[in-house]
């Protein structure tokens, strides 16, 4: 290994190397293209940093000036990006290594100004590396080693695209290193695109995975979810504490409840900025926040050194997205633990997301309010200020308290000082622990007895239940079956608790709400029978043991199907119809005649017709229609209705409306109405210079069809129609426009 590498890690107390950066910095994969599968949290982003420093470096022990870079690393999400920008700078800054950071959210023009500077290596986001490439801000020329870090999660975010684009921008003589969680097929064919006889590594077969962390599915009822996140952050106090969920607007909601209990919370999903998004991250590491909520943008590379608890608000989407969440914890030999909230109707789904995982959960309750307070006892015991040698001030003053208050009074003030600063625990309901349910066997001796209550007064098992235990005050495993009968019901209870039941009852058998009981001598005949649907009788089952429809088993004398026999084949006679009667039956075994052909069917006269006939009746137009026909009656020209044309009618112009003609009438132009122009402008006629002008329309404040005149116009109306003259409304009006009718 490189001295300065070496001494490096020696100052950040890496003893021994983990399995995955062993592997990658093997002698005799020095200059090959790796495919590397390791779980989260084995160091993968120091592995390859060793991997490819003998390609970056050679037989040096320190990096020249900086200038085009030598080293391409791609990240999925800018968090990171930015702690692999943050783990080579240690690793590297001996040697004297410059690295840049290409990030989306963050100022281009100074990243550009950074690449212009000179650099060694560049980590950066897809989308902002290839912008960079295809500006000619960052140049690939002399690349040597390109990685691609958490390579699956970026072909899941839609990268594929750029990914391509920067590999195929890259000399083709260089290293191409891949680190994936799983290989899968896509991760498999980018492999073999544009790798060069790459060498499988993979670190967690046969492992456990994260044998470090502790897992957990808390089991609370629906309303109770967030009040269970509460405790949880309350009893194990963590350093740091992440709490993961699906939506942006789930962690906007539990970051505000989680505030306003006084924990120190920041918040982190897609929608912030990047410089909020830092921000958090960086108030974590301070110490400063506690607690963070996050979408699965924090699911991935995320690494912070105290993190002891991650609590999934939300159920993961799949086994991935819960390996890789419950990954924040417990890396690199730190213990962890890793929670799921599993309300009631999601606890299915919950088993088999961790039976998916092959991970073996403890399934548990959220702790409650004694037990946190526990807790904090435990913890005032445990602090280590009690240990301390007082000062001699401090002494002082302890004796004072004493003498005035009391040790008591002093240690009661103690806890209450202690607790002051910490949330209170939430009330929960608890839900009960289902254990599987075991096999009866026989119910044993047991009395029948009979309530006077059915399903016609709406009876069902469900109320009954507690109604029978609550009078006789035995348990529930004392009542066997319950049978609900249209006017009473049935109810089996051993013979252990039948006499106490009926002394219950008392003298007139009254249960309650006018329900009355009584005990019966034997099981019920409803009992012995075999249930029925409600309301038909039981009947045997329609296809017979060969499966066959016409094969009907053991159903009696009936005949099998044999098909539906025809009109002539029938044997039993039909009766005869009620209008009929005057008609003899025909007998049995004599064919049917077949109908005569229409015409020569016999008149039926006996049977009365419409005036109107359907057809053409004789001696009468055809197609008549309220006295008059619809074709062309005699003497009459075609195309006329009412006497009145729809063409061209001889010996009269065409196209007549309202007694006028549409058309040019003879002796007149176009573009006349009643003998006056249309077009007038200022009173005079248009085309006709020397005319008399018209009169000027009075004004009238009641007449709303006069125009308002614009400015510089010669008087009122002169725009009006019909010499000036304001527009009659009246009923007398030549302007009125005509009736339909009279049309």
């Amino acid at each position: 290994m490189i001295s300065t590498l070496s001494d490096a890690l020696a100052e950040r107390g890496y003893d021994q190397l983990t399995d995955v950066q062993e592997a990658v910095t093997a002698p005799e994969l020095s200059e090959a293209d790796l495919l590397v599968s390791a779980q989260t949290g084995s160091g993968k982003t120091v592995g390859f940093g060793l991997a490819i420093a003998p390609t970056l470096l050679g037989e040096d022990a320190r990096f020249g000036p900086p200038a085009a870079p030598l080293a391409l690393i791609v990240a999925p999400t800018r968090e990171l990006a930015m702690q692999v920008q943050r783990e080579l700078e240690w690793l590297f800054g001996k040697a004297g290594g410059r690295i840049a950071a290409c990030i989306g959210g963050m100022d281009a023009r100074q990243e550009r100004r950074t690449l212009e500077r000179g650099a060694h290596i560049v980590v950066g986001t897809p989308g902002r590396l290839r912008d960079h490439i295809m500006r000619g801000a960052l140049d690939l020329t002399d690349i040597r080693a390109v990685v691609l870090d958490e390579a699956d999660e970026m072909l899941d975010l839609g990268f594929r695209e750029d990914l391509e684009y920067m590999l195929g921008e890259a000399p083709q003589d260089r290293r191409t290193l891949m680190f994936s969680a799983t290989v899968s097929d896509s991760i498999a064919k980018m492999a073999e695109q544009f790798q060069r006889d790459a060498q499988r590594i993979s670190t967690i077969t046969g492992k456990a995975q994260h044998a470090d962390i502790a897992y957990q599915a808390i089991q609370v009822t629906q309303r109770d979810a967030e009040h269970a996140i509460i405790n949880l952050l309350r009893f194990h106090d963590a350093p740091n504490a992440i709490v993961f969920a699906n939506t942006r607007a789930t962690v906007a909601r539990l970051t505000a409840r989680l505030a306003n209990r006084g924990l120190s919370v920041v918040s982190l999903s897609g929608e912030l900025s990047q410089d909020e998004r830092s921000h958090a991250l960086q108030a974590l590491r301070d110490g400063r926040a506690k607690v963070c909520v996050a979408t699965d943008v924090a699911a991935r590379g995320i690494d912070l050194p105290n993190l002891e608890l991650v609590i999934h608000a939300d159920l993961p989407q799949n086994t991935e997205a819960l390996l890789h969440r419950s990954g924040r914890t417990g890396r690199a030999g730190r213990k962890g633990i890793s929670a799921l909230i599993v309300p009631d109707k999601i606890s299915k789904k919950a088993a088999r997301l961790l039976k998916w995982a092959k991970i073996e959960a403890e399934w548990t309750h959220a702790p409650g309010p004694e037990d946190i307070l526990a807790k904090d006892e435990a913890r005032l015991l445990a602090d280590p200020v009690w240990n301390t040698a007082p000062t001699e001030q401090e002494a002082g003053f302890a004796a004072k308290l004493l003498a005035e208050y009391g040790a008591e009074k002093v240690a009661a003030a103690c806890l209450s000082f202690f607790r002051a600063g910490l949330s209170a625990p939430e009330e929960l309901n608890q839900p009960e622990a289902r254990a599987p349910r075991e096999d009866r066997g026989d119910f044993g001796p047991s009395a029948w007895f009979s309530l006077s209550i059915g399903r016609d007064k709406g009876a069902e098992a469900r109320w009954l239940l507690p109604l029978i235990l609550r009078v006789g005050n035995f348990e529930k495993a004392n009542i066997g079956r319950i049978r609900v009968q249209d006017q009473e019901t049935f109810v089996e209870l051993s013979e252990s608790v039948a006499a106490d039941f009926l002394g219950s009852l008392g003298p007139d058998g009254l249960l309650e709400n006018d329900v009355f009981g009584r005990q019966l001598d034997a099981e019920p005949a409803e009992i012995r029978q075999p249930p029925a649907h409600r309301g038909r009788p039981a009947q045997p089952h329609r296809k017979g043991p060969g499966g066959d429809r016409g094969d009907r088993g053991d159903r009696g004398d009936k005949k099998p199907w044999q098909g539906k026999p025809r009109s002539d084949d029938r044997e039993k006679p039909r009766a005869p119809r009620p209008d009929r009667a005057d008609k003899p039956a025909r007998p049995a075994g004599e064919a049917a005649t077949a109908h005569p052909a229409r015409s020569e069917r016999p008149a039926r006269d006996d049977k009365p017709r419409d005036a109107k006939p359907y057809g053409k009746p004789a001696g009468k137009p055809a197609a008549k229609r309220d006295g008059k026909p619809f074709g062309k009656p005699e003497g009459k020209p075609a195309g006329k209705r009412d006497a009145k044309p729809y063409g061209k009618p001889e010996g009269k112009p065409a196209a007549k409306r309202d007694g006028k003609p549409f058309g040019k009438p003879e002796g007149k132009s176009f573009g006349k109405s009643e003998g006056k122009p249309f077009d007038k402008k200022g009173g005079k006629p248009a085309g006709k210079p020397g005319a008399k002008p018209g009169k000027p329309r009075p004004a009238n404040a009641m007449d709303t069809s006069v125009r308002m005149d614009r400015p510089g116009s010669k008087g009122p109306g002169s725009k009006g129609p019909g010499k000036g003259k304001p527009v009659n409304r009246g009923g007398d009006s030549p302007l009125r426009r005509k009736p339909k009718s009279d049309r």
